[in-house]
């Protein structure tokens, strides 16, 4: 689902259930950067710049990909994870890193927000609260115009949300062997505890899909501000 705001960027919202996983495997799947070009094809090169290991904030440098409509892209992005009553809010934005001057090539974008909440669900086979929903919400200003955005994001986001589930299967294979985890995945192991208070009237969206990314983007706005607090 895409929505235009007309003063601002094109926002894309997707909902993706994954059947027999737990939303912590979940959690460090999105997380995880070294396995990630496995099933994203458009992370072409990552990079931890900092950490910070008492909240598990990261600041991470992306170079992605696009396909015809947008030259490659570079994000500086910075990350960190709240969990209430184990489900995980997962946010992610573009901050500025003054260590690491803007070039020419490729284009920086520096208005993004990519976030997921995580959360176990019923399974539709009958078998308890053994599914894990991911409800995503993802808006950028990639500068380009917002017929071109909408297509990209249609095309690229839809492209790898497509990718999530053999992507999720292949992740939870490879975390069955004794091979060690990443240092993404041991820092999304890290969380930050809220209560219900602290993210304010509810924890769940309204009804209704343009409602849902309103809820969304004003839980941002509150996240943001307990970013800057702590």
């Amino acid at each position: 689902m895409v929505f235009l705001y007309q003063n601002g960027p094109t926002v894309y919202r997707s909902r993706t259930v994954f059947e027999d996983a737990t939303p912590e495997v979940v959690r460090d799947f999105f997380w995880d950067d070294e396995f990630r070009p496995k099933w994203d094809p458009m992370l072409a090169y990552f990079k931890i710049l900092e950490e910070f290991p008492h909240t598990a904030t990261m600041i991470v440098h992306w170079i992605k990909k696009f396909p015809f409509f947008c030259s490659d892209r570079e994000y500086i992005i910075g990350r960190r994870i709240w969990e209430a009553g184990k489900t995980y809010y997962c946010v992610t934005k573009g901050v500025p890193y003054p260590g690491l001057p803007k070039r020419d090539k490729p284009r920086r974008v520096e208005l993004y927000f990519s976030s997921w909440i995580i959360r176990a669900v019923e399974s539709s086979k009958g078998e308890g609260m053994s599914a894990c929903e991911v409800s995503l919400v993802h808006y950028e200003d990639m500068g380009i115009p917002k017929d071109v955005a909408k297509l990209g994001v249609r095309h690229g986001m839809w492209g790898t949300v497509k990718k999530l589930h053999s992507g999720m299967r292949a992740y939870q294979n490879a975390r069955k062997t004794e091979a060690p985890l990443s240092r993404s995945a041991l820092m999304a192991r890290i969380t930050t505890k809220i209560s219900f208070d602290e993210t304010s009237d509810s924890l769940e969206p309204a009804s209704g899909e343009e409602e849902k990314v309103k809820w969304w983007i004003s839980k941002e706005r509150k996240i943001r501000a307990l970013i800057g607090n702590g």
